[in-house]
C-alpha cells in the first residue's frame, strides 16, 4: 500500500523531527514506497512554532524541569578521576638507601611524569602512561642521614655501631639488608646510636635534605599537567607495631620550609603528631591531612578503643582523629588492611589478596603473631564498625574515613603493573631469581 506524502506530512507534531521526518520519505520516494507524484503544492503546510509547541512561552527565562534530560546538567562535583601514588620512597629513606636504593626524589619524579630512567640495578624502566600526581613520602626520621653514614661523615663515625652500619652498606648484598632490618628494630625499641638522634649532628643534615626534596617538587609541579605534591613519612612503630601516617602537605616550598617534619623520634604518640599539623596551619595557613597505613600491621593498635597511654577515647580524642585523618591506606605492598577471612568468613574474596603471610607477627616480628582477638582493631572493616560504637558513646565518630591504596615502593619507581613491575625493594627488582626472594 502507497502512502501519500500529503497523508505523512501531517502526522509531524514537533519542528525539530522535521528534517530527519523529510530525510526519511526522500529515502522512502527513491524506493518507490512514497508516491510523491499524488502530493501537490497545496498539501503541504508549513506549522509555526504555536501550533508545534502551543503552550511555549514566547520570551523570559524558562524555568527547570523538576527532571531533566541531560545527566549532565547541574553536576557541579569533579568528574575526571586523577591517577597517582600518596606513599613512595627514595633514597632519602634511610632504609631505602641502606637496601642499595640510589634514586633520589627528582628520578621518582621524573619517572612518574612519563620519563624513562634508569634503575640503581641498571634496568631502563618506564610507566605505560605518565601519573597524573606522585608525593614522595621520605620517612622523617633520619631524613638523608644514611648517606651520610655511607660516606664516613665523622661525626658518625666515632660510633661504633654506625661505623659497622656504613662497612655493611658498602658491602652490599644480604649484609646490607640484614643490618637495615637491624636498624627497623633499633628504631622500633629505642635503641638506635645516640649520635643518629642528636639534633645537633643530624638536624642540620636532615634540614638540608627536606629543602632539597621541596626544590625538587616545585621544580616538577606543573598545575593542570602533573602535580608533585609535598610530604613525608611519620614512623610511629612502638614495639614493631605499625602505626604509620603520610603527612600531606596541600602546600607549596614556600610554606613547607617553615617548618621540619615532625617525626616519631619526638614522639610515637598519634596526638602529638595532630598538634603538630595544627601548629602549622596556624602558622602558615597552609593545610594538611595524614593518613594511616597498614593497620594489618599494628596488632590491633591501630583502631584500638583507648588512646596512645591507654585511656579510654574522648570526644576531643575522636574529633581530632576525624578533622585529620580522613583517609585511611587500605592495600599496598605490605599485605591488605581491609579485613581477614576469620572477620569475613561469607565474603569469598576476604582472602584472596595480600593476607596470607602478614599474620605471622607485626612490622619488626617481634611481638606475638596476629590472633583472632586483636582482629577487630587491626582492620578497616572492623574499624568503621567500632566508629559507629564509639559515635553512639561518643557523639562524634573517630574512625570515619574514605580508602585510598598506595605502593610503599622503595626503589622510587612506581611500577606495579604486571607487565611492568618493579617491586618494593631493589632486590624485587627484575632479574632471574627475583620470585625466589621471601
Amino acid at each position: 500500500m502507497h502512502t501519500t506524502y500529503t497523508q505523512a506530512a501531517r502526522q509531524i507534531r514537533s519542528a525539530r523531527l522535521a528534517p530527519i521526518v523529510f530525510a526519511v520519505f526522500f529515502a522512502l520516494a527513491l524506493t518507490g514506497t512514497v508516491d510523491l507524484a499524488q502530493a501537490g503544492a497545496e498539501d503541504v503546510k508549513v506549522m509555526d512554532a504555536q501550533e508545534v509547541t502551543p503552550n511555549a512561552p514566547t520570551h523570559g527565562p524558562v524555568a527547570p524541569a523538576a527532571r531533566g534530560y541531560s545527566p549532565y546538567a547541574g553536576r557541579k562535583y569533579p568528574t575526571r578521576p586523577l591517577f597517582g601514588d600518596t606513599h613512595l620512597h627514595t633514597s632519602n629513606s634511610g632504609d631505602a638507601f641502606m637496601e642499595g636504593n640510589r634514586l633520589d626524589p627528582e628520578s621518582a619524579y621524573r619517572f612518574a611524569r612519563g620519563e624513562e630512567v634508569v634503575s640503581t640495578s641498571g634496568i631502563p624502566a618506564k610507566l605505560s602512561r605518565p601519573l597524573d600526581f606522585l608525593v614522595v613520602t621520605d620517612h622523617a626520621e633520619g631524613l638523608g642521614v644514611m648517606a651520610q653514614v655511607y660516606e664516613g661523615n665523622p661525626a658518625y663515625m666515632s660510633d661504633p655501631t654506625l661505623a659497622r652500619w656504613g662497612q655493611a652498606m658498602k658491602a652490599g648484598g644480604k649484609e646490607a639488608v640484614d643490618t637495615m632490618r637491624e636498624v627497623i628494630s633499633a628504631q622500633a625499641n629505642n635503641e638506635l646510636p645516640p649520635a643518629l638522634k642528636d639534633p645537633k649532628i643530624s638536624g642540620p643534615v636532615m634540614m638540608s635534605v627536606w629543602q632539597r626534596y621541596t626544590d625538587t617538587a616545585e621544580k616538577y609541579n606543573e598545575p593542570g599537567r602533573f602535580t608533585a605534591m609535598i610530604g613525608y613519612e611519620w614512623t610511629s612503630v612502638p614495639g614493631g607495631n605499625n602505626l604509620h601516617r603520610n603527612v600531606l602537605f596541600r602546600d607549596g616550598k614556600d610554606k613547607a620550609d617553615q617548618v621540619f617534619p615532625f617525626s616519631a623520634w619526638q614522639s610515637e604518640d598519634p596526638e602529638k603528631l595532630w598538634a603538630w599539623m595544627d601548629v602549622y596551619e596556624k602558622k602558615t595557613g597552609g593545610r594538611m591531612l595524614a593518613i594511616p597505613h597498614n593497620g594489618n600491621l599494628s596488632n590491633g593498635r591501630m583502631f584500638e578503643l583507648t588512646d596512645f597511654s591507654g585511656q579510654p577515647l574522648t570526644r576531643d580524642y575522636a574529633e581530632r582523629r576525624a578533622r585529620w585523618e580522613v583517609l585511611q591506606e587500605i592495600i599496598q605492598t605490605k599485605g591488605n588492611s581491609e579485613t581477614n577471612p576469620l572477620m569475613s568468613p561469607n565474603d569469598e574474596f576476604a582472602g584472596d589478596l595480600g593476607v596470607v603471610g602478614w599474620e605471622y607477627g607485626n612490622l619488626t616480628m617481634q611481638d606475638s603473631p596476629l590472633t583472632k582477638e586483636m582482629m577487630p582493631t587491626t582492620y578497616l572493616r572492623e574499624g568503621l564498625k567500632r566508629g559507629l560504637e564509639q559515635e553512639a558513646k561518643l557523639g562524634v565518630n573517630p574512625f570515619k574515613f574514605g580508602f585510598v591504596g598506595s605502593t610503599d615502593v622503595h626503589n622510587s619507581l612506581m611500577a606495579i603493573e604486571e607487565d611492568n613491575f618493579f617491586g618494593k625493594h631493589l632486590d624485587q627488582e627484575p632479574n632471574a631469581k627475583r620470585w625466589a626472594q621471601p
